[in-house]
């Protein structure tokens, strides 16, 4: 019987119930004059017929999965038929409430499954990645990390983040002050555009990583490009190249620079405005006439065209990336990153100066700028005392970095601000290093030099260390070598700002006063420390005369306006530049050197600086004869 006629049989025995022999009489004879059918087979229990294989198969691995809709069915149909529902109204709500759940429960199972699935999947793509780890380490093969994820980079690792100074003023004034002035710095641009009756065209310049470019940047004119040297020990050596096509221009550069003319770089500038050198050597007259701002646009847009022309495989998140700075088309990119990273410093953004230091020392084994001597101070200033222990002990060097004067010092710093978090509440892991008394200690026995010279620079005008100073120990020092001496010097000028607080200088005192009285018990203690000193500077010739002291400093020399007009190009003094044809073919021959007498020496002094500067023997001829006479 057919589920259709069950229900109208139920329908009438509801309507009109009867006993159950007498419905079972008129159930046969409705099934005796009906005439014989062919079954029929509903189409749909073709689809329960496959759940119910599938489900017999899946059973096996989901034991704990709900029963089928078709066993749910075969279960309904063993029931009596003599089992009536109450109403028709129940019965409809059945029918709903099972369909609710059939939906409900294959939902679950599918879920369910897919999980399963992907978990299966998960534990077997792990056990083979293990598998084929372990048949490496076995056939001998070492396993390449790679260096850009977290837990296993290097020491000297980038954090884009921290890369840029926007970033940083952001953290620290908001975004509403950064953005705020940045308007007020695009509007001059554009007010004296249109006073010119120019009318500029906006447009959006490409993403770098080390600066932000301005709006009204000119495009990057692809002038220079980076290609790889060589591949070795894992490490990519790149180098700049200049485009073919604008080979000439540096040919001008050095012809301009050595007559000293500052309209012809200007008029390179006119024509290919992100000429790197000549855009350096603007940054570095803007910064003696006191314009930093200017000076520091002027290093950014080299930074920036410097970035565009990476290679691909270049980026400063790479740890395998070398520049050499051997070649000379490298130079202006290690020149421009220490200008901006003093430029950083000057504003104020210590992390963001602190990671393109860490960047600068990456380029370059060698370290032909001293990223080491001022590394230190900006981890100091950025508060990142923890990196910089584990700095200390994790770069690779010739010698240990402890023996350095700003090592020395500034990581017994690190360990006192180390030590006063611990004693704010914040976990420490240092308990079994030493104190920073004590290596405050080992840094004025091994430097003793140092001390005298904080004195001077910082100043430090209290009493006490004049009676310290008289010791023989501190008031006789002497360097021992002079790279040592010059280390040294480096090392005051940049760290001497760092002493004029006041805990450290309790500390240095502290310190100071253990010395003299240790030295008072065993005077062979200065001795051995004496050694240890002359063996790690031992060479005869300062090591570090490439890099100038001034170099370091916080202060630059300025000069009136009316002293750099002679240097200074006024932007109506920009001429067009020739053919490069005609240029090349040209000779022209450098002007005559300058004269000094009768001149302010401050300016002598900064325009010996520039290096195409000649000013001849004539001085020395004219002096000689008027010794003669």
């Amino acid at each position: 019987m057919s589920a259709r006629l069950l229900r109208r049989v139920l329908q009438e025995r509801e309507t009109a119930p009867q006993d159950p022999a007498a419905a079972a009489e008129v159930e046969r004879e409705e099934e005796e004059a009906s005439p014989p059918r062919v079954a029929a087979r509903n189409p749909f229990d073709l689809l329960d017929e496959e759940e119910e294989e599938e489900e017999e198969k899946e059973d096996e691995v989901y034991s704990e999965q709900p029963a089928s809709y078709a066993e749910q069915n075969r279960s309904v149909n063993k029931k009596p038929i003599n089992a009536v529902p109450e109403t028709n109204k129940k019965s409809k709500k059945k029918k709903k409430k099972s369909k609710a759940d059939k939906q409900v429960s294959t939902k679950s199972r599918d879920e369910k499954s897919l999980d399963s699935i992907l978990e299966d999947l998960s534990i077997e793509k792990k056990s083979m990645q293990q598998r084929v780890n372990q048949n490496e380490r076995a056939s001998g093969k070492e396993i390449e990390v790679d260096e850009t994820t977290p837990g296993t980079s290097s020491i000297i690792s980038i954090d884009p983040k921290h890369l840029k100074a926007e970033n940083e003023m952001r953290r620290i004034f908001g975004s509403k002050v950064v953005d705020s002035l940045e308007n007020q710095r695009n509007v001059p641009s554009s007010s004296t555009s249109r006073l010119r009756g120019v009318r500029r065209v906006a447009h959006n310049p490409r993403k770098t990583l080390l600066v932000t470019p301005s709006s009204y940047w000119p495009p990057w004119d692809k002038s220079m490009s980076m290609d790889i040297v060589e591949t070795k020990s894992g490490f990519n050596y790149f180098r700049y190249i200049y485009d073919p096509s604008v080979s000439h221009v540096q040919e001008l550069f050095e012809v301009a620079k050595s007559a000293n003319d500052l309209n012809a770089i200007a008029a390179i500038l006119a024509k290919y405005p992100y000429h790197p050198e000549s855009l350096l050597t603007f940054a570095e007259l803007f910064k003696y006439s006191g314009e930093h701002q200017s000076s520091a646009d002027a290093v950014e847009k080299c930074l920036f065209a410097l970035e565009c022309a990476w290679h691909p495989l270049f980026s400063p998140l790479h740890s395998n990336c070398q520049l050499k700075y051997s070649h000379d088309t490298n130079k202006p990119f290690f020149t421009a990153l220490f200008s901006h990273m003093k430029n950083l410093d000057r504003r104020g953004c210590h992390r963001s100066a602190l990671e393109v230091c860490k960047f600068l020392l990456s380029l370059d084994s060698d370290d032909p700028k001293g990223a080491l001597f001022c590394i230190d101070y900006f981890a100091l200033r950025s508060q990142q005392y923890k990196w910089l222990e584990q700095f200390a002990e994790e770069y690779q060097c010739d010698n240990s970095l402890w023996l350095f004067p700003n090592f020395s010092f500034s990581l017994a710093i690190a360990r006192f601000y180390v030590e006063r978090d611990a004693t704010n509440g914040e976990a420490s892991d240092h308990s079994d290093k030493s104190t920073s008394v004590d290596l405050m200690k080992q840094a004025l026995m091994l430097h003793p030099l140092v001390l005298r010279k904080i004195v001077d620079k910082a100043p430090l005008k209290d009493s006490s260390w004049t009676q310290i100073l008289r010791n023989v120990f501190f008031g006789s020092a002497k360097p021992g070598s002079p790279s040592l001496e010059h280390m040294i010097n480096i090392y005051v000028e940049r760290h001497y700002i760092m002493w004029r607080f006041p805990e450290l200088q309790n500390l240095l005192k502290d310190a100071a006063l253990l010395v003299i009285e240790s030295l008072k018990q065993d005077n062979r203690e200065a001795q051995d420390w004496a050694c240890v000193r002359k063996e790690a500077f031992s060479s005869d010739k300062n090591e570090y005369s490439h890099l100038l002291v001034s170099d370091f400093s916080d202060t630059t020399p300025s000069l009136p306006p009316e002293e750099l007009r002679p240097f200074m190009v006024a932007p109506g003094m920009v001429h067009e530049m020739p053919p490069a044809e005609q240029d090349q073919g040209i000779e022209v021959r450098p002007r005559a050197p300058r004269e000094v007498a009768g001149r302010n020496p401050a300016l002598v002094f900064l325009e010996s600086l520039l290096p195409w500067v000649d000013y001849g023997d004539n001085h020395h001829d004219e002096n000689d004869q008027n010794n003669d006479d």
